[in-house]
């Protein structure tokens, strides 16, 4: 299991603060893989607000104190209002990857409320995208090593992932179609079951029984993204997971994600990450 956290004031105590309009507490990522189980329940909720993203994999909610669960899956975010029940866990064997934060503040509810979410939303539909991770892992970052102004940058890199949330909330909106919601999801689960093999798009959209520019239009409608950026993204997360928690060489990771040359897997990684594979595995272990 691979965690990195980070805490306001290192202090792993819940908190209200009505100071400034929106304060970021905490932030972090679990990715569960070898861990069988990891469950979290606190009856009584919390003092702040939490919004879970699920970036790969799926996880299990127990709202309202219900024995039943709900399924997320990757490309949802989860919000926990203050002193709201919560119960989840994660699974090894679904290879669950979630970022978090918890935040508070004089003004959050009017703020989430002028990004599109209202106080009945707690399951939010917001694809994935390479940009939700980059800025929880911005935040992770600025919340240990605590430099000049920022608990600003903190607020300003929330502000910026509430933003990103209320474009694809409105483009859901906008697009509702019952067909067009279960082809895209059918389309990202065989992707990510699927990214570690060779997918031809114009082979699985004719399969799928849908014209290959109406399927690649629709599809970046959809998660903002092609087709096969997703599946280059999932296989940059998932060589970033394992660069940073195996001791693979270069050329295992490439393969186990989907890479059979261990050059095109190096431009590939640099091309997204802005470093290579081995650079990035040197700043991880920092």
């Amino acid at each position: 299991m691979y965690i990195n956290s980070a805490y306001l004031n290192n202090s792993l105590i819940d908190f209200k603060d009505k100071s400034r309009p929106l304060i970021v507490g905490s932030c972090g990522t679990y990715h569960l893989y070898t861990h069988p189980r990891l469950p979290t329940h606190r009856p009584r909720g919390r003092l702040d607000f939490q919004l879970l993203y699920i970036a790969s994999g799926k996880a299990h909610f127990y709202f309202d104190n219900s024995d039943k669960d709900t399924v997320v899956h990757a490309g949802q975010m989860v919000l926990y209002r203050p002193k709201e029940p919560q119960r989840y866990v994660y699974y090894g064997e679904e290879q669950t990857k979630v970022y978090w934060v918890h935040f508070t503040g004089n003004n959050v509810t009017n703020i989430l409320k002028t990004y599109g979410i209202t106080n009945k939303m707690r399951v939010l539909s917001t694809g994935t995208t390479f940009e939700y991770a980059r800025i929880f892992k911005q935040m992770i970052l600025e919340l240990q090593r605590c430099q000049t102004h920022y608990p600003e940058l903190l607020t300003l890199l929330l502000l910026q992932l509430l933003i990103l949330i209320h474009r694809q909330l409105t483009r859901d909106h906008q697009t509702q179609n019952e067909y067009l919601d279960k082809e895209m999801g059918f389309a990202m689960k065989f992707f990510n079951d699927n990214y570690r093999t060779e997918i031809n798009i114009e082979e699985y959209a004719t399969k799928r029984g849908m014209s290959v520019s109406w399927f690649i239009r629709n599809f970046k409608q959809y998660t903002h993204t092609t087709p096969m950026q997703y599946i280059v993204a999932r296989r940059i997360t998932n060589a970033q997971m394992l660069l940073e928690t195996t001791n693979y060489n270069i050329t295992e990771i490439g393969h186990l994600v989907g890479y059979d040359n261990p050059l095109y897997f190096s431009r590939i990684f640099k091309k997204h990450m802005g470093t290579s594979p081995s650079d990035y595995r040197k700043k991880s272990s920092l």
